[in-house]
């Protein structure tokens, strides 16, 4: 049984919580500008891991197909057989559950949003099917979570930064979108979509540091608009710096290190941030 949920844990690669699970804590840690509760700490937590939980096996789910024709993912644990497509299924079902259980227990307003949250990360799945702009799906979706974070604890919309949100959207576009060029050829070759499929992997890396410069912009405006201290701000340089790198480190013409760029260098970013506003709301106002 352990082997079995451990494959099913490698299969969604749950390691990559960092990247959201740290937003939704600064969501809500801004909400109480400090500390919130224990019981919306372990909720909020239990949210998160239901969530993500939920939608990568849907992923991995609705696009198996794919990515047994895929030779850079044809050994993922559905199309290699090592699960069954009833036991993704069973997982995608608990961890749904499990999202809407953790909303109930918050309170009204997050169960009221926890539907959107939840379809739009379902329907990221199956935009690449469609559309170019999966990526922006995608962002969006992750874009809940500091909003999750902050209704959490506030259960309410008033006072929220939504260029907190905007931030992590284009942070999230922009780094799918490189990500999304160790398969522009098989994309569309496939009949998929995305932008490097659709405009090659150069413009696609352009559009990527658009994106970032958006990011890094709205992540600054954060903490104007939250009236946080020096520390952040000392995260936000950390923040900058890592986007810049991870530009640095990957090209068009060598994706080599993108496995660098997509995980190290953007789990440090999600982490710096929360850590920078929790330490600003500690030694603030």
């Amino acid at each position: 049984m352990w082997g079995k949920l451990k494959t099913l844990l490698e299969m969604i690669k749950f390691e990559h919580t960092v990247f959201a699970m740290p937003f939704a804590l600064m969501g809500a840690f801004l909400a109480a500008r400090g500390l919130p509760s224990l019981r919306v700490f372990f909720w909020v937590v239990l949210a998160m891991v239901g969530a993500r939980t939920c939608a990568m096996g849907f992923n991995r789910i609705a696009d198996r197909r794919f990515d047994a024709a895929n030779p850079r993912t044809a050994d993922r644990a559905l199309p290699a057989g090592q699960v069954s497509l009833f036991e993704s299924w069973l997982m995608v079902v608990a961890a749904g559950l499990l999202f809407f259980f953790a909303c109930f227990m918050l309170n009204t307003l997050a169960l009221q949003i926890a539907p959107v949250a939840l379809g739009l990360t379902l329907f990221y799945s199956l935009t690449k099917r469609f559309t170019w702009l999966c990526h922006v799906v995608l962002g969006l979706a992750l874009a809940f979570s500091p909003l999750g974070g902050w209704v959490a604890v506030s259960a309410s919309f008033q006072g929220y930064p939504w260029v907190l949100s905007l931030g992590v959207l284009f942070w999230v576009a922009g780094f799918d979108c490189v990500y999304a060029c160790l398969d522009a050829d098989f994309d569309r070759k496939a009949g998929l979509f995305s932008m490097p499929a659709i405009f090659g992997r150069r413009n696609g890396f352009r559009i990527a540091v658009a994106f970032h410069v958006l990011a890094f912009a709205l992540f600054t405006l954060t903490g104007m608009q939250m009236g946080l201290n020096y520390w952040y701000y000392g995260g936000i340089a950390v923040t900058g710096f890592a986007l810049f790198y991870q530009h640095l480190i990957v090209n068009p013409r060598d994706l080599s290190r993108i496995q660098q760029s997509f995980f190290s260098m953007n789990g440090l970013i999600a982490l710096t941030l929360l850590i920078a506003t929790c330490i600003a709301l500690a030694t603030g106002d």
